[in-house]
């Protein structure tokens, strides 16, 4: 018997529990994190209960008659753990849809978490897509991750912006002083693509001072000058950058170079996936050929991340 509710606030630690003890869920999920922008998003996710016993989670928010998971998120697919079956889920599925239908839901925009995510197979949700919901794939974004116990060599380019920055002796840090990169960030997305950051300087400090231990920052310093560096979310297996970015002075001395080179080959050398993350536009249809180039010049190779829709 399954049953499907709307999470509320007063279920914040049942749901973090579950996540935690998840097969492919990531802190992206806790609702420490989910809810620091609440007030962009009408939080609409679920809770699916099989005999009284939590079962799954899909993390969502609502839009009109549309239900997203979730539209803050880079990833929000239905978060299982190793109890989930085939079965169980095809079952979860047209359960979450009887409720959305209740609701006057009548479209879901489904992002899959990518399968470098799953700390053990978890695509049972990718089959219920297809027997239950006959959801089409509407977004396919390219990503670039290294296998940690099979990293290819830097291609020429990267290692001669490791001799450039060898040369200046730059140094690497790992720092808390957020305001410094967010302004390098900041000057680098506005000069090259008119954007500003996803998220705001007080963003990031109110994230890190709840997850201190899974965002990190590492900057690149010429003496007491910072001229790039990394925001990075580390999960179970995945290391992910999630901002990347230096200054003009630093692009041409290999500061990103030498940086990846000392975190990929000597601080977090042991991860068992580096995901540099997607190198695509908002609608998938636009590679950016510049980005995807320095990420597979540090051995990075193709991971898709899937968005799929379907009618209620």
């Amino acid at each position: 018997m399954f049953e499907v509710r709307r999470y509320t606030i007063d279920r914040a630690d049942e749901w973090n529990r579950f996540v935690a003890q998840s097969k492919n869920g990531t802190f992206l999920f806790d609702r420490r994190f989910m809810d620091y922008h609440a007030d962009r998003f009408e939080d609409c996710s679920l809770m699916v209960y099989r005999d009284g016993g939590l079962y799954a989670l899909l993390p969502a928010n609502v839009k009109g008659d549309v239900l997203t998971s979730h539209g803050g998120l880079t990833y929000g697919g239905l978060v299982m753990n190793t109890r989930c079956s085939a079965c169980g889920v095809q079952a979860s599925f047209a359960a979450i849809n009887d409720f959305l239908r209740a609701e006057g839901i009548c479209r879901v925009i489904y992002k899959a978490v990518p399968w470098i995510y799953h700390q053990q197979p978890a695509e049972e949700d990718l089959f219920a897509l297809t027997s239950v919901c006959h959801a089409r794939l509407i977004i396919r974004d390219i990503s670039s991750a290294i296998i940690g116990d099979r990293k290819m060599h830097f291609v020429e380019s990267r290692k001669s912006g490791i001799r450039k920055a060898l040369r200046r002796g730059l140094t690497i840090a790992e720092s808390t002083d957020f305001a410094a990169f967010w302004q390098i960030l900041h000057d680098n997305l506005t000069a090259k693509y008119g954007v500003r950051p996803v998220h705001s300087v007080a963003e990031l400090e109110l994230l890190h001072g709840r997850f201190p231990d899974k965002i990190r920052l590492y900057l690149v310093f010429d003496g007491e000058t910072p001229l790039g560096g990394t925001l990075l979310f580390l999960t179970p297996q995945v290391l992910h950058t999630q901002y990347i970015s230096a200054t003009p002075e630093g692009k041409t001395c290999g500061a990103i170079d030498i940086l990846f080179d000392h975190l990929i080959n000597t601080v977090y050398s042991d991860y068992r996936y580096i995901d540099f993350g997607k190198s695509t536009s908002s609608d998938s249809a636009d590679l950016n050929e510049q980005l995807i180039f320095q990420k597979e010049g540090f051995g990075a190779r193709a991971v898709c991340y899937d968005t799929y829709e379907y009618d209620l």
